[in-house]
């Protein structure tokens, strides 16, 4: 049976982010970043200030569809209560199902074939940005089965994503402990001295750099970032190059460079070989670069270990190569990531409506450049952890294929599940 939208869900977006209207207590809130295809990225949320009166208004409860407004419209995941008290900001919609009429996770998975198919570009406003306005979600159409069958289509694509899910929880944490490390090594400076013993704690010598404002350990040094890197490219936007939506292979932008590492090809736009070939003249990425974005929140990378023969990144994508002869990829690409870089490329981001880093300023940032001995002895230990994160991204690509070969299949009713 077809319903309009407003006649199985309750919808509206989230609050205007204006720092010299809003009053009440800061509170953390969802903004665009954080909503990915089925999950949330908690990683980094900011504060906004809500009123008593506010609460009921913009605040999200568990089963709500959370829906990206613009960027990539409908794009959207379920909250489970994660956090507690979460708001959501103005390029949010909170979708709350009718559940009488519609399972929430059988209409995730319809936006979700939506966006695959294009049904919903078609309703998209686009000046510079892509929006789905609220009166337009309203509007939209669907066709829902029986309350028994979308359960039960539910309840097959849900075993799939549940096992993305844990492989994406176990890389978090992979990741997670990779950062650990480069702490340990290069932010406290207890890499092992050549007895194997932490150099600072065992006390070995530390010298004052100006430009860091900080001890570094003897015979490191601090250097511009063009010193550590060979090269900087990126891809291309679409523009009169090529069409997006020709071909399988997979066109990366900065919103499939997730804070863990992982690259989520959830959502990905798609384009031809022959435009790939147009691409790949011009990124030349291959085993090793690091894949870096550009707009904010920056210290989103991806360090490459096969060859990406299926796959290519869009203008806002850096791809950076290492200087072999001062350090390793894997030193560079956490470095990349660290809250000390990623503290002083925010402060020199630049753009009124996205906030990024330009080229010539990145290679003008500073690093610490250890050894390359110690940079290599960083590696060793680090790449299993890698190897692993890598292993696992592998297996998730193919569950996403799975995943998205079976959506149509059941959405428009070409197979059925049976009892």
């Amino acid at each position: 049976m077809k319903y309009r939208m407003d006649e199985i869900t309750e919808s509206c977006l989230g609050k205007m982010l204006d720092a010299k209207k809003n009053k009440g207590e800061y509170q953390p809130y969802l903004a665009n970043i954080n909503v990915r295809w089925g999950s949330f990225d908690l990683e980094k949320l900011s504060l906004m200030r809500f009123e008593k009166d506010e609460e009921e208004r913009y605040g999200i409860k568990y089963g709500d569809l959370i829906m990206c407004e613009g960027g990539e419209p409908g794009r959207c995941a379920i909250w489970r209560d994660e956090l507690p008290n979460m708001k959501i900001q103005k390029a949010l919609h909170r979708i709350r199902p009718n559940t009488e009429l519609v399972d929430v996770e059988y209409l995730y998975y319809w936006f979700l074939l939506s966006g695959r198919n294009d049904l919903l570009r078609r309703h998209f406003t686009e000046t510079t940005i892509k929006h789905l306005p609220g009166e337009t979600l309203k509007q939209l159409v669907i066709d829902l089965p029986d309350m028994k069958t979308q359960k039960g289509i539910s309840s097959v694509l849900r075993v799939i994503d549940k096992k993305i899910t844990v492989n994406e929880h176990i890389n978090d944490n992979l990741e997670q402990q990779a950062k650990l490390l480069y702490d340990y090594w290069f932010t406290q400076f207890d890499f092992p001295d050549e007895s194997g013993k932490p150099y600072r704690s065992s006390g070995g010598k530390m010298v004052w750099n100006e430009q860091l404002k900080m001890e570094i350990p003897f015979s490191w040094v601090c250097s511009k970032m063009e010193n550590a890197i060979e090269a900087v490219r990126t891809g291309l936007n679409p523009r009169n190059n090529f069409k997006l939506g020709n071909g399988n292979i997979q066109y990366i932008t900065v919103k499939n460079l997730c804070l863990n590492g992982s690259l989520d090809f959830s959502g990905c736009d798609t384009i031809d070989e022959q435009a790939r070939q147009i691409i790949h003249r011009r990124s030349d990425i291959q085993i090793d670069d690091i894949l870096f974005a550009s707009i904010a929140p920056l210290g989103r990378c991806y360090l490459i270990q096969e060859n990406p023969t299926n796959w290519d990144i869009n203008e806002s994508v850096f791809s950076i190569r290492y200087n072999s002869s001062v350090l390793t990829a894997e030193y560079l690409y956490m470095n990349l990531q660290s809250e000390a870089f990623v503290k002083r490329a925010t402060a020199c981001s630049t753009g009124s409506i996205f906030k990024g880093i330009r080229i010539n300023s990145l290679m003008d940032s500073e690093i610490i450049l250890p050894p390359l001995s110690v940079t290599k002895e960083f590696s060793k230990e680090i790449k299993p952890l890698f190897a692993l994160q890598k292993k696992l991204d592998r297996e998730t690509h193919t569950l996403i294929q799975l995943r998205d070969w079976l959506l149509p299949v059941l959405m428009n009713g070409q197979a059925t599940i049976s009892d």
